[in-house]
């Protein structure tokens, strides 16, 4: 029975391994799933926030979040630190490459340890956000925000460009890159609506105002963006698993076949030999009378 035990031995480890893949992917869908349902929630606070901005008239306030003449530009890489996502962080750091190279004076800013080695090699000093699944999904964008808020009031940016994964669709993810800062789209939609609130009393300083509210309406986006890129990620590898474990079910089937014929074998073989040695003794017996 020597080949049909190794045959079997294989066939167990197939299975094994099947099932693994089929719980990583299951798990990868869930995580899709409850990501979704997460924005989803999240969205119509978004939406309100960006109504209320609508209000204040401040489209002639001038803030350092909201417009300024700096030159230097920070590049925000997102990506995620996950298995199988080699191929969906590489689009991402591309698309980041693409932006650095439209401006004279730039520098990345990471976030996940998958883009520190690429990104180091163009920004020594490269400052790094790690482990945001652990730390938490908004905490990451608050701390995020807190570092981008310092660099541009102190002077030592000017504009942001976010590069991250866009979850158009299960099937589909696309690199995205988008402006951050200045975030002056806030006043130029609000200049839209503005003289339909004539009446609306600022009891603090308009630059106060703006300043407070840039900075929710900077965590508010960075949080956005971080669940598009985590959505697209647990998208990307529920699709890669999804290929694995039809792979993982064609060996399976070509192993349990091999240990249907090695066991066939086997016995054919062990009724061969044990004919034999019943014939030999047969004519032992003969031999003997």
């Amino acid at each position: 029975m020597g080949r049909s035990n190794k045959a079997k031995v294989e066939l167990k480890d197939a299975i094994e391994m099947l099932f693994l893949i089929q719980t990583l992917k299951d798990i990868a869908d869930n995580k899709y799933h409850t990501l979704i349902n997460q924005k989803y929630k999240y969205r119509r606070f978004s939406e309100t926030f960006v109504e209320f901005f609508r209000m204040l008239s401040l489209t002639k306030v001038e803030h350092p979040m909201i417009s300024n003449n700096n030159p230097v530009v920070g590049v925000l890489v997102i990506t995620i630190e996950g298995s199988f996502l080699g191929e969906f962080n590489n689009k991402i750091i591309r698309r980041g490459m693409e932006e650095y190279q439209k401006f004279e004076q730039a520098k990345f800013i990471g976030v996940g340890g998958r883009a520190v080695e690429k990104l180091k090699e163009y920004t020594p000093d490269l400052q790094v956000f790690s482990n945001m699944e652990a730390y938490g999904i908004y905490e990451t964008a608050v701390v995020i925000k807190d570092y981008l808020y310092d660099e541009v009031m102190s002077g030592r940016l000017g504009k942001v460009i976010v590069c991250y994964a866009w979850p158009k669709s299960f099937e589909i993810e696309k690199p995205r890159a988008v402006k951050l800062l200045p975030c002056d789209e806030l006043l130029s939609k609000q200049a839209q609506f503005v003289d339909q609130f004539e009446d609306v009393l600022l009891e603090s300083d308009p630059k106060d105002i703006i300043g407070f509210l840039a900075n929710l309406w900077i965590t508010t986006r960075i949080y956005e963006i971080l669940m598009d890129t985590l959505i697209a990620s647990a998208s990307y590898q529920a699709r890669f698993l999804e290929d694995a474990v039809e792979k993982m079910k064609k060996e399976k089937n070509k192993a349990q076949l091999k240990y249907r014929k090695a066991k066939k074998t086997d016995i054919d073989t062990s009724l061969r030999e044990t004919n034999t040695a019943r014939q030999m003794v047969l004519e032992q017996k003969g031999s003997a009378y």
